[in-house]
């Protein structure tokens, strides 16, 4: 009988082997994870969880008894220490599996700050797992004063969910703006004014010097010749891919775990999903870091493994939280050298971005229609006349029968 194995228990592996049975597999199928609670969701974790709004269980994406009732062996809080390619193993809690066919769905994990600067000090998060949350959530108080490093969606969801629990916020950001390496001048300033009303003091060019402290940290001094008092501090400078165990097994890197289109590494019995893996798009080598990716992708690589072609084309969106405000992005947005702003209803907006008369990607807040239908558009590859999308009196859904 085949043995499938799976490394990583986030939404990419947890989409993989639910993949696998729907689509027949009949062999013995083993989920191994290093956390000691069944796949959950990660986004609504520095948000909805955060907020005490929704409970643990309610994370899961599957009931734990599914595995069971599935026939997939899932192995919490276990952690692989080796893959020997050549055997066909990998070694996991002193015990030695035997695979056919192995899957890495890692995933990744966050940057953090050095040592050197204070970065391991007690009261320093990152917010990217479940004990993570846990862990900060009983400081997030209000009257607490929190220091925010990076200027990302990931830190501006986290400021977002102290100030709305009453912390006092500054949010430094070392980059000449916030969002600026991932958004147009344009979201930027949208959300700099939306967490400017909500009491969050941003502060754009400057970046931490070091963090201040003993037992625990106390302040911050900032590269502008500032300090601040704190009470706690959540850094959010990016994600990088989980590939140790397969950098130490010999597979290409480039940019986390390099695949083909089938989502096959440099070894033709190992695969790859999710934020761990890069694949070639449009000439370049790309991670997705989305939700909707780790699915996708995951879904494509357990049809591969059961001898499937079938090639993944992605479909790039992503979206985030913040306040009342939902912004929802279709597509990528490297190499745009124009925005074309189109004003919806209340307080929607979008931002289309284009490089020359091609359409590349839409940045929509709180347009959810305007959203679908540049979804729809860059998903089938057409290319409204930038002054067609700025026009307010453009019936909109027109361009999708065009």
């Amino acid at each position: 009988m085949a043995h499938f194995i799976c490394i990583g228990g986030g939404q990419a592996g947890a989409s993989l082997v639910a993949r696998l049975r729907k689509d027949g597999f009949d062999g013995q199928i083993t989920l191994i994870c290093a956390e000691d609670v069944p796949p959950y969701q990660r986004p609504p974790l520095s948000k909805a969880y955060l907020l005490g709004e929704m409970a643990l269980e309610r994370l899961f994406l599957r009931p734990e008894s599914f595995y069971a009732e599935q026939g997939i062996d899932l192995r919490l809080g276990s952690r692989v220490t080796a893959i020997d390619r050549e055997a066909r193993t990998v070694s996991v809690g002193g015990e030695v599996l035997a695979y056919d066919q192995l899957a890495l769905t890692t995933g990744s994990t966050p940057r953090r700050l050095p040592a050197a600067i204070g970065g391991d000090l007690p009261g320093v998060f990152t917010v990217r797992g479940l004990g993570d949350v846990d862990a900060l959530e009983p400081h997030v108080r209000e009257g607490a004063r929190a220091l925010i490093v990076g200027g990302g969606y990931i830190g501006l969801e986290a400021a977002a969910v102290c100030a709305k629990r009453g912390v006092s916020v500054t949010l430094v950001e070392m980059a000449e703006r916030i969002l600026g390496r991932v958004a147009a001048p344009e979201t930027s300033d949208y959300f700099r004014a939306l967490h400017t009303a909500h009491g969050v003091d941003i502060r754009e060019g400057v970046g931490l010097s070091r963090l201040i402290g003993d037992a625990r940290v106390t302040g911050a001094a900032l590269t502008d010749g500032s300090e601040l008092d704190v009470d706690f501090v959540i850094v959010g400078v990016g994600i990088q891919p989980e590939a140790e165990l397969a950098t130490a097994a010999g597979l290409t890197i480039d940019n986390g775990i390099a695949v083909d289109l089938n989502g096959r590494t440099s070894d033709p019995h190992i695969w790859a999903a999710g934020d761990c893996a890069s694949l070639p798009y449009c000439g370049q080598r790309i991670r997705l870091e989305s939700v909707q990716n780790a699915i996708d992708q995951a879904e494509v690589v357990a049809q591969n493994m059961m001898g499937g072609v079938v090639d993944y084309v992605p479909k790039p969106w992503f979206w985030s939280d913040q306040y009342d405000t939902k912004l929802q992005i279709a597509g990528l947005n490297s190499g745009y050298d124009r925005i074309v702003t189109r004003a919806g209803d209340g307080s929607a907006v979008s931002f289309w971005y284009y490089q020359g008369l091609t359409l590349l990607a839409v940045d929509a807040m709180n347009d959810p229609r305007n959203y679908m239908i540049g979804k729809r558009l860059i998903e089938s590859g057409r290319s409204p006349a930038p002054k067609v999308i700025a026009d307010a009196d453009t019936d909109m859904k027109a361009l999708l029968r065009a």
